[in-house]
């Protein structure tokens, strides 16, 4: 299968594994379920859980019960789209060829929107009924990995710095610590994750993290 194939079955799959985390559009409150579903089905790639996934994969394991896992990196990557687009932040009217979230909902929806997308990440990490062949421990450990990246130490303050030296000239440094933690940060930990549920030696870590 070359890449391009390996790409467009793994995002089948992701998509399939969203519909089933998200609620419908339809259920009340409907306005921030539409709202969410909106944004997470804006057409991307998906490539953060599809790296979980490959990472495992490449450590020979079955994934079906990673696609959970998978999906909650997808739920936080959308979050930070819909707040990165807000007038505070980045204040863009666009994403991915259409209105971004709160152009089409409103502000306030749309920071409900990204604040549902990241609680139902971790309500989805933390169900002991989605995820039952990874121990508690390493289910913590997976968990840890994926809110480190998501928060100050990674996206957020990457979206910070970010912000801060928006129309301002900058070192080499900044700007590598804009790019590692803002983007960077949730790719790394999407690699991590995929090989943490994989149980990955700790040689096989060390490569994957390289990689990521």
């Amino acid at each position: 299968m070359n890449i391009r194939s390996y790409l467009s079955q793994k995002k089948s799959i992701v998509d399939k594994t969203l519909e089933k985390l998200v609620p419908p559009a339809t259920m009340f409150p409907a306005s921030v379920n539409e709202a969410m579903r909106y944004s997470l089905f804006a057409g991307g790639k998906r490539v953060r859980p599809i790296l979980a996934i490959a990472a495992a994969e490449a450590l020979g394991a079955k994934t079906s019960e990673l696609l959970p896992l998978a999906g909650s990196l997808e739920l936080i990557h959308t979050y930070s789209l819909i707040h990165d687009d807000l007038p505070a932040m980045d204040d863009d009217d666009f994403r991915r060829g259409r209105p971004t979230c709160h152009k089409v909902y409103g502000e306030a929806i749309a920071i409900l929107a990204g604040d549902g997308l990241l609680n139902m990440a971790f309500e989805v990490l933390s169900d002991p009924r989605r995820i039952k062949t990874v121990s508690p421990k390493m289910l913590v450990a997976i968990i840890n990995e994926i809110c480190t990246a998501s928060g100050v130490h990674g996206m957020v303050g990457g979206q910070v710095v970010d912000m801060e030296y928006e129309g301002k000239e900058i070192d080499l440094p900044t700007l590598e610590y804009i790019h590692t933690h803002k983007t960077g940060a949730l790719i790394r930990a999407s690699v991590r994750v995929g090989a943490l549920y994989a149980k990955a030696s700790e040689k096989r870590l060390k490569a994957l993290i390289r990689y990521a």
